[in-house]
């Protein structure tokens, strides 16, 4: 049944439990029925294993709350990974571990990036040979199925990336063509979509193809949503400071649905008919005394196409929809 929901911020929450009970709390207030966790904001592992304390410390606290839950792996994790490919599998497999101790159906994965965000700096404009390429999918393949045999009850959603200036294409998770061709090629149950609403605007804009057309090709593999919103501008990976971008209409500014340009109407009305997962809000911290906000301006959205309107009632319209 569809959900709507927000993450927990990792940044926000920096490894606090009280952070994360408030935050749990103001959810539940403003009506949201989900929430990501992310497994790193939670210190819950520590060099590639469960921390067990930890884990029980957070079930404690789920344990207060009726949410549906999806976690979202560590950020830099990476099986494309070339220097310490080791302790990343340990992660993934440790990740999967957590999602399914709090009972979670699904873990956000980014997809495997042939450079990774973090050697920017140091690569430059170094490319990795088609050879190269090549070889690292099919590490990543092989690892997701072993991963996805591993823990048959848990969903890895592989979600997709945005582009970034001067480095893109970085791994092939910008375009939802080849997340396609990549999960209908390890074709497991358990491995499927996380769509990225915001990056995926963003690529559509950086590459000149059709987003709605590119919903439509993967839609019927989406187990997952990231949902928030953006002007569509790529930016330098060093480009940091959201105060400085979105005069602009520039960056990944995550911000709350009616904010931005994402033509999310169009999106969710060939979405949503086949899709019974979870709408998660992905905002940053600075928004967060905004999430009811974009809740109901989504929730204008879902009315307006006459879906769920007698569990979710009648929320006024947005001005921008």
């Amino acid at each position: 049944m569809l959900k709507i929901g927000s993450k927990i911020d990792e940044v926000r929450i920096d490894g606090s439990l009280k952070a994360l009970k408030r935050d749990l709390e103001h959810f539940q207030f403003i009506g949201l029925e989900a929430v990501e966790l992310p497994v790193h904001g939670l210190d819950a592992i520590k060099n590639g294993k469960i921390d067990r304390k930890r884990l029980r410390e957070v079930r404690e606290v789920l344990n207060d709350f009726a949410f549906k839950l999806s976690v979202h792996a560590p950020n830099p994790l990476n099986l494309m990974e070339r220097e310490h490919f080791d302790v990343h599998f340990s992660v993934f497999s440790a990740s999967l571990e957590f999602a399914a101790e709090v009972g979670a159906r699904v873990l956000v994965y980014h997809c495997g990036r042939f450079t990774p965000e973090e050697t920017f700096h140091l690569n430059g404009s170094i490319q990795v040979t088609e050879a190269e390429k090549k070889r690292l999918l099919e590490v990543e393949k092989s690892s997701l199925v072993k991963l996805s045999k591993n823990s048959p009850d848990v969903i890895i959603a592989l979600e997709n990336a945005r582009p970034y200036l001067h480095h893109s294409p970085y791994g092939y998770g910008e375009k939802l063509d080849a997340i396609r061709a990549i999960v209908e090629q390890i074709d497991r149950p358990n491995i499927k979509v996380n769509l990225d609403v915001g990056h995926l605007y963003m690529a559509s804009r950086f590459y000149g193809f059709d987003m709605l057309e590119a919903v439509r090709g993967i839609r019927h593999l989406v187990a997952h949503t990231h949902m928030h919103d953006n002007f569509g501008g790529a930016v330098h990976h060093y480009e940091k400071m959201q105060t400085h971008q979105i005069p602009f209409g520039r960056g990944d500014a995550n911000m709350q649905i009616g904010w931005g340009s994402v033509p999310l109407f169009e999106l969710l009305s060939i979405l949503i008919p086949d899709f019974d997962g979870m709408l998660m809000m992905e905002l940053r911290s600075r928004y967060f005394d905004h999430i009811e906000e974009s809740r109901n301006n989504l929730l204008s959205i879902l009315n307006t196409l006459v879906l769920n309107r007698s569990k979710y009632g009648t929320v006024e319209k947005n001005e921008n929809y």
